[in-house]
């Protein structure tokens, strides 16, 4: 059975339109902005060119950790993490420090050693763990990224695009552990064998400037130029801005995030119960509902949504279509 959807069921949620803000232009060299459930493209400007990204690679190196590491393992640093070139949370050889403290260093303070340490303790090497990295690349389907290291240090080969490290970002932003670490603002954690403590703080300035900001990272040397991954939540709505040699970035990434907020919205396509439907089940009759809530994140301005009902005696599925898209579905339970 197919129908629309403002006829399927009473509990619908029907929200207003709102104007959406007027259309961003940036001055980075490519930039994109995503929506970040279905990955669909908001806007884009030289989106597929190869670029470096700097320190944004670290994002490619927090989500190969936290799935090769407990955060709660004790790793000693290998001494050939020791000293790497640029931001440093000053390790040293043989220190005993957590997964868990190298992550914040990594993602807030954008220590290249913090990334070299986790590289030795997940594969041995810097490029054994960029293999990793290559591979976790290769597996979200995206083939104009390649890296070379895990903190973003300039290198030949070592590059990806705005479109790619918007991708990476969505990945890494589903993984709970990494999405609470950057939109962590400030950490602290006490140093190995003394009562120092180390402050590990973010660099995204965004963060603590507006409360929908929930990270994600910077980056910039000489070569790649300012690059910077951003992404907002706001009423269920979640975006991912980038830009990759952009000296505007703070600016532009503010736009960007609140044009594609002003553009969807967080619909409940059901609520568990809906869709209440009669059948003969052999041993008398039975009642079937939706087993559960559905919500998805749409435009504002769209089509109809279809309903599409299939059941039988023992369950069945509403699916829900946009388009001639499917864009959820929940299946008929008896009550």
């Amino acid at each position: 059975m197919k129908r629309f959807l403002a006829a399927a069921a009473a509990s619908i949620l029907i929200f207003p339109l709102s104007a959406p803000a007027r259309a961003v232009s940036v001055s980075a060299s490519g930039a994109v902005l995503i929506e970040a459930e279905s990955g669909d493209v908001i806007y884009e400007k030289d989106a597929h060119t190869r670029r470096g990204p700097a320190s944004t690679t670290k994002i490619m190196t927090s989500l190969v950790a936290v799935e090769h590491l407990p955060l709660d393992k004790v790793v000693e640093v290998n001494e050939n993490a020791v000293g790497v070139e640029g931001s440093s949370a000053y390790l040293y050889a043989g220190e005993r420090v957590t997964v868990e403290t190298l992550l914040y260093a990594l993602l807030l303070s954008s220590a290249n050693d913090a990334a070299a340490a986790i590289a030795y303790e997940v594969a041995g090497g810097i490029d054994e763990f960029a293999a990793l990295m290559n591979e976790k690349a290769a597996a979200l389907g995206l083939f104009d990224t390649h890296f070379e290291n895990p903190h973003g240090l300039d290198a030949e080969g070592h590059y990806t695009t705005a479109y790619d490290l918007a991708m990476i970002a969505r990945a890494a932003l589903e993984n709970e552990t990494v999405r609470k670490i950057v939109s962590t603002k400030t950490y602290s954690a006490k140093m190995d064998g003394g009562d120092a403590t180390r402050v590990f703080r973010n660099h995204n300035r965004l963060l603590f400037s507006y409360d929908d900001i929930i990270g994600v990272k910077t980056g910039f040397t000489k070569k790649c130029g300012r690059t910077l991954v951003s992404a907002a939540e706001r009423d269920g709505v979640t975006v991912i801005a980038v830009t990759l040699d952009d000296g505007d970035d703070w600016r532009d990434h503010r736009a960007m995030l609140d044009y594609g907020l002003s553009l969807y919205e967080r619909v409940t396509l059901c609520r568990a119960g809906d869709f209440e439907t009669v059948v003969d089940s052999g041993d008398g009759k039975a009642v079937l509902s939706a087993a559960t809530d559905v919500s998805v994140t749409l435009p504002r301005e769209r089509g109809e949504i279809e309903v599409e009902e299939e059941y039988s005696a023992i369950g069945g599925e509403v699916g829900f279509y946009l388009d001639g898209k499917k864009i959820g579905g929940v299946p008929f339970i008896p009550r």
